[in-house]
This record gives C-alpha cells, sequence and structure tokens, in this order.
C-alpha cells in the first residue's frame, strides 16, 4: 500500500519523475551560470572524448568523468538553494553547507581532469 503522502504509483510516478527531472534540469541552466559552463564544457568535450578515445573504455570514462561534474553541480546547487530557502542570514554552518558543496564540484572537476589526462597520456 502506498502511503497517502506518495502520489502516483506505477507508470504514472515513472512519467512524474521524469517530468520533475526534465524540470530540474531546464532550472539549472536557466538559473545557474556554473551549471551552464559545465554544461557547455561537457557538449564541447563529449565528442572529443568519442574521437579521442581509443576503445569504448576510455570513451566510456572521459564521458562519464564529465557526467559527474553535472551530476555533484546539481547536488552543490540543491545544497545551496535549501540553505538560501531556510535562512539568508550568515550562518558558520551555512559557509560550511555551502563551502563542502563547492569543494565536491572541484574535486568532481579535478577527477575529470586526471581521468582526461590519464586516457589521452597514458
Amino acid at each position: 500500500m502506498t502511503p497517502p503522502h506518495k502520489g502516483a504509483t506505477g507508470l504514472q510516478r515513472i512519467f512524474n519523475a521524469t517530468r520533475y527531472s526534465l524540470a530540474g534540469l531546464r532550472q539549472a541552466a536557466l538559473h545557474e551560470q556554473a551549471f551552464r559552463q559545465e554544461l557547455l564544457l561537457t557538449a564541447v568535450l563529449v565528442p572529443l572524448a568519442l574521437w579521442l578515445g581509443e576503445n569504448g573504455v576510455e570513451r566510456a570514462l572521459m564521458i562519464a568523468s564529465l557526467l559527474v561534474v553535472l551530476i555533484v553541480e546539481l547536488l552543490n546547487s540543491a545544497i545551496e538553494a535549501t540553505q538560501d530557502r531556510i535562512s539568508l542570514e550568515a550562518h558558520p554552518l551555512a559557509k560550511h553547507a555551502k563551502d563542502f558543496g563547492s569543494a565536491a564540484v572541484m574535486l568532481a572537476l579535478v577527477n575529470a581532469a586526471l581521468i582526461w589526462c590519464l586516457v589521452l597520456l597514458g
């Protein structure tokens, strides 16, 4: 039995989840400059990965590392939006949360650069 607060089930749930996910991507593309920059970088680098990767594993690693950057940026944006919704007041814990999210994005970018270097120079 589905809890009353959960809403749709089955195929309707999948359709709703897809709609919500696409809305989230749209909102990120419209309102998050860092996401737009990383999306543009991904759009440029995915064709390069397909061209420069010597096999499926290399191509998959290169593309997956770019998708990880986008995923982490979305999570960082969610943390920032949630924190801003709770309070715009400067607070050390809010700063920590936002800094942690930013650090996660930085590590995802370092990871992508490292994977690309290892594949291309390997």
